[in-house]
């Protein structure tokens, strides 16, 4: 069985953990400087993405209002809602359909509520100690959004003149796949850029809401993001989250990218298949740099992945909560998707019914641990800083350590990712038990 020494030995080295000798040099984690005005709330915050349909057997908002005190309890900062409007029915999937092919951009969906509903969600959120981010979908629409009867100019077409699925490429690997149940949007026109912005507008107004989760963004002109920002950013300052992992996109445009390369390691570690040296090497010597500022996503689990991908069970084993440690204490802001705080080992199926059965939510708190950690160490915020991390050499390959400095806070992070006990010797740290996970850390000699 893997023992995983991490979270207690997080929070006893956080605790007051000495000067280390000899760090590894500073990385150089940035190139340029982001321009983008974070809200002052988004530093030492989480986020948590819910699934109204799977979440209850009821699937509605009010349904899942009523896990509001226990998300907080947990140390939930962030709610991002997956698309909250109605789906369309012409080339649907399944029964119910994608939350991502939508037939109207001003509407809810009926399966969860209504508007007055939505927005008594928003409204208890908020006085609960809450911000809430809703999933947006600017790319693709549904075969019978209301704009293809209002604006059919506004969609791509084929050379026939024909609309037709969206032709999709990965980013991961540059395949190509049709989106059979959505057609695009022609971003080359100015209408509509403005009718998407007003639509989002809507939401900022009509809702409430503190910002967007922006869908395959990478897909559409950063221009068009730059100038949605600007326009958003009228109406009241708003958090942005990019589907994407561009970092011309953060420099204008969005609060926060995807951490894909950080995640797809977590899983080769897990498997067995990479090492302390590859986790090193993304940071010593990353394949992107980000502006100065920038934040990055970090989890180990999404809708996306859980529907297609597996479950934590299935994608990290005996090593899930190793994993996890890591997504929240490197650079970055931590996910936590819907299901993950009480082990759901199940992969959500995504055009149908499908909820989760809730248990006693016995992981939630160790996930509450990991978020306490950022919220009382400055050290731990989410932006991309110049010699914020620094790696530490610990004498075993199979044992990942850093510490993450901001001022006089700092905290020491050590990772065993093997499924075997490890002995570590970190320079500068006297003996010292750490209870209950069968740890130990020995002086440097």
């Amino acid at each position: 069985m893997r023992r995983i020494g991490l979270l207690a030995g997080v929070a006893a080295l956080a605790a007051g953990t000495p000067v280390l000798a000899a760090p590894a040099p500073l990385l150089p984690v940035t190139e340029g400087v982001s321009q983008v005005r974070h809200v002052p709330w988004a530093a030492r915050a989480n986020i948590y993405e819910v699934n109204i349909r799977q979440y209850t057997p009821e699937g509605t908002f009010k349904a899942f209002e009523k896990h509001l005190p226990r998300l907080r309890k947990m140390g939930v900062d962030v709610l991002w809602i997956m698309p909250v409007n109605p789906i369309a029915k012409k080339e649907r999937k399944g029964s119910l359909g994608s939350y991502y092919a939508v037939s109207d951009y001003r509407a809810v969906n009926p399966e969860f509520g209504d508007m007055a509903d939505f927005r008594h969600l928003v409204d208890a959120a908020h006085r609960q100690g809450f911000k809430v981010i809703l999933d947006w979908v600017a790319n693709h629409t549904g075969w019978d959004h209301v704009w293809t009867r209002e604006h059919p100019d506004w969609y791509k077409r084929n050379a026939k003149g024909e609309l037709e699925g969206y032709h999709y490429t990965d980013l991961s690997d540059h395949h190509e796949e049709v989106w059979a149940d959505v057609i695009g949007l022609d971003y080359g026109k100015q209408a509509v850029r403005d009718g998407m912005i007003d639509a989002m507008r809507f939401w900022l107004k009509e809702a409430d809401i503190d910002g967007f989760r922006c869908d395959v963004a990478w897909t559409l002109p950063v221009d068009f993001w730059d100038q949605a920002r600007a326009e958003l950013d009228r109406v009241k300052p708003v958090f942005m989250l990019a589907e994407a992992d561009t970092p011309e996109m953060q420099v204008r445009a969005f609060d926060m990218t995807y951490d894909w390369k950080l995640y797809h390691l977590l899983i080769d570690v897990a498997k067995g298949k990479a090492g302390a040296g590859d986790l090193a090497k993304l940071y010593t010597d990353p394949p992107r740099k980000y502006p100065k500022g920038a934040y990055r996503m970090t989890f180990t689990s999404n809708h996306d992945e859980n529907s297609w991908n597996g479950t934590d069970r299935e994608l990290y084993g005996e090593g899930a909560d190793a994993m996890a440690v890591l997504a929240a204490t490197l650079p970055g802001m931590p996910l936590v998707y819907s299901g993950q705080e009480d082990g759901v080992n199940k992969r959500l199926k995504f055009f149908d019914k499908d909820p989760i059965v809730w248990g006693k939510f016995g992981r939630a708190p160790f996930y509450a641990g990991l978020l306490k950690l950022k919220h009382d160490h400055p050290a731990l915020e989410s932006g991309m800083e110049p010699g914020n991390m620094q790696l530490i050499e610990t004498g075993n390959a199979r044992v990942f350590a850093f510490r993450r400095v901001k001022g006089k806070d700092r905290v020491t992070v050590a990772v065993n990712l093997s499924p075997k006990p490890a002995s570590i010797t970190l320079p500068g740290i006297g003996r010292r038990a750490l209870k209950g996970w069968g740890w130990s850390i020995t002086p440097a000699k």
